[in-house]
């Protein structure tokens, strides 16, 4: 076959049994003669066909010109992937494209047993595929000899940085030796990955296939907004038209991923669930039923939406919205795989149509807008399949109508079309009725173009702040429906607006005024949503267990509460008049204000000089308040700690002291001043003059040491000092130093647990 010419006889052998006719352009590019034994960074679209691209790559390195491997004891090459689904399903297509060259395959992926990974090890693999945590414990514990490696690859390199593998990736690109090729296949090159290809890769060749320009030009994307309740009724309602092999449904969380596994499982479907809480066994099981057509339905999160191949899948529905447009790639390319068509279904609720348009206008991909099947439309499908069905124009045996004539005579063919349908329409789940919500879908573009205007910068009008009775204005006719929940079961609207809005597909523009009385609550919706709000509230009429809601004609009143008459008021007791005190403060004259002059004679002058001479001391008007001691109450005569009061007679009049200047400095009484080489003394009053005697008993005044004929003028501390012959006296038992005294004791100081604690003397 002159379409995979290149290839090495074995592998193309192993091509040609698999069915192989054509190469994808990214599998034809590895087989180019600037690509021999060299390093390659490439990037193509998911689902062209990389595993088997980089099989094909690596197999001249291998083979070496030879037809089948030697044996060896030692790994030839590795291929490193991101999640254990990807390196299983990696090592399956190497085992079938390797078949004819005789190579061994090994698999080292996390969740699986240990032991028996090193024991296939020991026996000897050629090729080695697996996770980057479980191959760096290989290589650390000794038991992956990465010496006479030839060839690493990085199968999904962009996904193994995101997941944080970048530290891992290093240590095991760096444990093989420098002379080995380095091949690294993502759908996607960031900044990330060109920076890890430079440092690790050795003149590599850049091979993007002319389909990485155009995203996924096999898989039909379609947009479909619903009320944000009516998600898992649009996914049913999407399966069961769609009809599809196998299906598989992406969630954003673990908990979404389980709830909706229950439900899809009560409804009939034959659905598996994929996430990264069950262990490796179970995550493998799921996907072989959804291979050998036991399940019908994956519901997983995105640890499946990176190369994961399912053979027939045909619808790819986003439950949950990705996160970012690579997400949005990566999910849609588990169809559309190999020159299949497939189809991206997006569940978008109302308000999250904008956000879904610039998420679809960043991937570069245009999608069909339009809402999800209804109920009558996949039942208008189901009866048509059966018209078209091909048994029923097929051709039939001498047996198989003989039976049908027999049928026929004992049965109506009416009977015989009903039983008919009825055993065709037993297998399928029935559809479910949807809101309908064109106004709806449009009230929330009109809130989306809001939301974006005020991304923008522009400010639209707001709404007015007050109590929820003013909102009452803002629909004109608005619909009053009554709660049966007031007050009294601690209703509060912060609760109230989202369960109506869950419960009826509602939005906080189609709710108006919110009135909470006692026991029931008034709230008022906008006209066009109270038909589509009571229709999915149902004819029950209960959004919770025991909520109920009624349609309520004209304006509420709240009810007056009953007023409980307060009992009548005993007569007070008539009022003793008492006699007045003598001191009362209504006897006491009245304080005057002071007159402006008085005010301005009183208020304080700038510091300075004046400028118009000495100031002239004003007499001050004399105080306002009245004199206390004027009163009339008697003062008794003696009070308690009261000092005795002196008789102004019997006063002492002041002694008259002299003015400083006309006294002598030796008629000064001495003042003494404590310093180490001894007391000074100098005339009181004098600071800055020199001492005058270094001791009181060589001073002039002070001649001989008799206290007798001592001058007057000497205070008493000077004359204990001449008794005491100038030493200063101390009272007895009283320490050098501050604190209390201590005892000295006699007893020498000894050290060691016998002898006395040391004191503060010592």
């Amino acid at each position: 076959m002159t379409d995979i010419d290149g290839v090495v006889p074995a592998l193309a052998k192993a091509l040609a049994k698999r069915g192989y006719e054509t190469l994808t352009p990214v599998q034809q590019a590895v087989l180019g003669e600037e690509m021999r034994d060299r390093d390659a960074l490439v990037s193509a679209q998911t689902g062209s066909g990389k595993t088997v691209a980089f099989g094909l790559a690596v197999a001249p390195t291998l083979l070496g010109g030879a037809e089948r491997l030697p044996r060896t004891d030692t790994p030839m090459a590795l291929a490193v992937a991101p999640t254990r689904e990807l390196a299983l399903q990696v090592k399956r297509e190497l085992d079938w494209l390797y078949e004819f060259a005789g190579a061994s395959v090994a698999s080292c992926v996390g969740g699986m047993d240990m032991r028996t990974e090193r024991m296939a090890l020991e026996r000897g693999a050629h090729i080695v595929v697996g996770t980057p945590g479980r191959l760096r414990d290989h290589i650390e514990r000794g038991s992956l000899d990465m010496s006479q490696m030839k060839a690493v690859v990085l199968d999904e390199a962009d996904e193994m940085l995101d997941l944080g593998f970048r530290d891992d990736l290093e240590f095991i690109l760096q444990a093989a030796p420098a002379s080995r090729r380095t091949l690294m296949f993502s759908a996607t090159v960031p900044r990330t990955i060109a920076s890890l290809a430079q440092r690790y890769q050795r003149d590599a060749v850049r091979i993007a296939t002319a389909g990485e320009s155009r995203q996924h030009g096999d898989i039909e994307y379609r947009a479909l907004a619903c009320a944000p309740t009516d998600r898992e009724n649009a996914i049913i309602n999407v399966l069961r038209h769609t009809n599809p092999t196998s299906a598989i449904v992406f969630c954003g969380t673990r908990a979404t991923v389980n709830h909706l596994t229950s439900r899809f499982t009560n409804r009939g479907l034959s659905v598996v669930a994929l996430s990264g809480e069950l262990t490796q066994g179970a995550r493998t099981h799921a996907l072989q039923a959804l291979r050998d057509g036991r399940a019908n339905v994956c519901i997983a999160t995105d640890v499946a939406a990176r190369g994961i191949d399912l053979p027939n899948l045909e619808l790819v529905i986003h439950a949950d919205l990705p996160k970012n447009p690579e997400s949005l790639l990566h999910r849609s390319g588990r169809t559309g795989r190999a020159g299949r068509k497939g189809v991206s279904a997006l569940i978008v609720p109302f308000p999250r149509r904008r956000h879904t348009e610039r998420l679809l206008a960043n991937a570069n991909i245009k999608a069909t807008w339009g809402k999800p099947p209804s109920a009558d439309e996949v039942q208008a499908l189901d009866r048509q399949r059966i018209l078209e069905d091909t048994n029923l124009g097929g051709e039939t045996t001498e047996e198989e109508r003989a039976f049908a004539a027999e049928l026929l005579s004992r049965h109506d063919a009416e009977a015989v079309a009903i039983a008919f349908l009825r055993k065709h329409m037993t297998g399928l789940t029935a559809p479910e009725e949807l809101l309908d919500g064109p106004a709806g879908g449009e009230r929330h573009e009109r809130s989306d173009r809001g939301r974006d205007r005020g991304d923008r910068g522009e400010r639209g009008p707001r709404p007015e702040r007050g109590d929820s009775r003013k909102r009452q204005d803002n629909f004109g006719n608005g619909v009053w429906l009554r709660l049966s929940v007031g007050r009294h079961h601690s209703a509060e609207p912060r609760w109230l607006l989202p369960m109506m809005c869950r419960a009826g597909s509602l939005t906080k523009n189609h709710v108006g005024a919110i009135r909470i009385h006692e026991t029931e609550t008034y709230v008022e919706l906008h006209p066009d949503a109270v038909d589509s709000f009571l229709e999915a509230v149902g004819p029950g009429r209960k959004i919770e267990k025991t909520i109920t809601v009624d349609r309520v004609d004209g304006v509420p009143v709240e009810p007056v509460a009953a007023v409980t008459p307060r009992p009548p008021r005993a007569p007070r007791k008539p009022r003793e008049d008492k006699p007045r005190r003598e001191n009362a403060r209504s006897d006491s004259p009245r304080v005057e204000p002071p007159s402006p002059e008085a005010v301005q004679a009183d208020a304080p002058r700038p510091d300075g000089p004046r400028s118009d001479g000495p100031r002239e001391d004003k007499p001050r008007p004399e105080s306002p308040r009245p004199d206390k001691s004027r009163s009339d109450k008697p003062r008794p005569e003696k009070l308690r700690f009261d000092k005795p009061r002196r008789d102004a007679a019997a006063a002492q009049p002041a002694k008259a002291t002299p003015p400083r200047s006309e006294v002598s400095a030796a008629e000064r009484p001495l003042k003494r001043r404590r310093k180490k080489g001894g007391d000074q003394w100098w005339p009181e009053g004098e600071a800055g003059a020199p001492p005058m005697v270094s001791s009181p008993v060589d001073a002039t005044p002070l001649a001989t040491a008799d206290t007798d004929g001592a001058p007057e003028n000497l205070s008493k501390k000077a004359r204990k000092l001449l008794k005491s012959d100038g030493k200063p006296v101390r009272k007895p038992g009283k320490p050098k130093f501050g604190g209390h005294a201590r005892v000295q004791t006699k007893r020498p100081h000894r050290k060691g647990p016998g002898g006395p604690k040391p004191t503060k003397a010592d």
